[in-house]
């Protein structure tokens, strides 16, 4: 809830007080290095991206305080994370032109086209998504083999069982509601803070991954997430977390290594996978209790890491979907590392910093 204040207080100090600014997206998170003492934090931020839309991008990072006069270092920067922020009209709510931001030196340069890229690729995605685009040969491939997988499970002339560490993607879920209480609300209007609602999807995120491992899990990314329609006071909220996607890790967590699972999407039992990174989808929606009407709110994929040998296999048309949405997701990590482009973090005082893959946190 704070990155996301901090995202508006920053944009407000952009645009000025004469239009109204709501949270649009989160874009990624980035967890560096984790925090594993008591200390002060410093959280600091800037307009990366901004081209006189309406929309801008705003980068935020959480380092440990440096003593007076020294300056953060890039050992010392726990998290980084960007925000898209969208300016409305006080009086008609429809979206207004602001000013752009003015590019001086070389470290905002380098920001300014790592927030055009960033902005260029969501638009892609949102041309090849599977409610566009069916699954490509290799994924169908995919899907065919876990089908004749679950046949195997079933067939009472096969010794083939399914094995005790794989659940099927139906038994993962877990769902809330609860009403929206006014102390949540932004401060120029009677819509819930953003920051509140990805409060409450991570926490409920957390409880599905800990209820699947039966473990502790450790919070790895969160993915690029946009908020879809705004969730007034009053209102229900529902939220339903399904295990969407896993794939093992190796024993190093820093080590992002190659999937290693067999073509049907299960474990490849002679490799090392006692870490297991699980993403947790959460599906919102939010209920108008006057009217009844029900509207989409947003789509939250969390990653997770485990200390278990644990997979999940969908078994419906949607739940193979699902999978392979989260599957792509997974994919599109492990290119950015490849690739460098959204791997780039915010630096401090004009340092940049690149996400080589090897940190402890990873995420697009």
């Amino acid at each position: 809830m704070d990155l996301d204040a901090l995202s508006g207080v920053i944009a407000y100090k952009h645009t000025g007080e004469s239009v109204t600014t709501v949270t649009a997206a989160v874009d990624r998170i980035t967890i560096n290095h984790p925090l594993k003492e008591l200390c002060d934090l410093e959280l600091s931020g800037q307009v990366t991206f901004a081209t006189g839309r309406s929309s801008m991008e705003i980068s935020i990072q959480v380092a440990k305080a440096p003593e007076k006069g020294g300056s953060v270092q890039k050992e010392d920067v726990l998290m980084t994370c960007a925000f898209t922020m969208v300016s409305l009209d006080p009086n008609t709510k429809k979206p207004v032109a602001i000013c752009p931001v003015k590019i001086e030196s070389e470290e905002e340069k380098r920001l300014f086209a790592l927030g055009e890229k960033n902005y260029n690729i969501k638009k892609s995605r949102a041309k090849t998504g599977l409610r566009k685009q069916t699954p490509n040969d290799e994924e169908s491939d995919l899907i065919h083999a876990m089908w004749l997988r679950q046949l195997e499970y079933h067939d009472p002339n096969n010794p083939l069982r399914k094995p005790p560490n794989t659940y099927y993607m139906s038994s993962t879920t877990l769902s809330s509601s609860q009403i929206m209480q006014p102390q949540f609300r932004n401060r120029h209007n009677f819509m819930i803070f953003g920051g509140y609602l990805l409060k409450t999807s991570f926490e409920l995120a957390f409880c599905a991954a800990a209820a699947f491992s039966r473990s502790r899990p450790t919070f790895l990314s969160l993915d690029p997430s946009t908020f879809e329609n705004p969730v007034p006071v009053g209102s229900v909220l529902y939220l339903k977390a399904t295990v969407a996607y896993t794939e093992p890790a190796s024993g190093n967590s820093d080590d992002f290594s190659s999937r290693n699972t067999t073509p049907d999407g299960t474990f490849d039992s002679s490799k090392d996978a006692r870490f297991t990174r699980v993403q947790i989808r959460i599906d919102s929606k939010v209920r108008d209790i006057e009217h009844g009407s029900t509207k989409p709110t947003g789509q939250f994929n969390y990653t997770f890491l485990v200390e278990k040998d644990i997979s999940v296999m969908p078994q419906t048309y949607e739940e193979f979907m699902i999978w392979v949405d989260a599957r792509r997701r997974a994919d599109r990590v492990r290119g950015s590392i490849d690739g460098g482009a959204e791997g780039a973090v915010q630096g401090k005082a004009g340092q940049g910093m690149k996400d080589d893959g090897r940190g402890v946190r990873i995420t697009e």
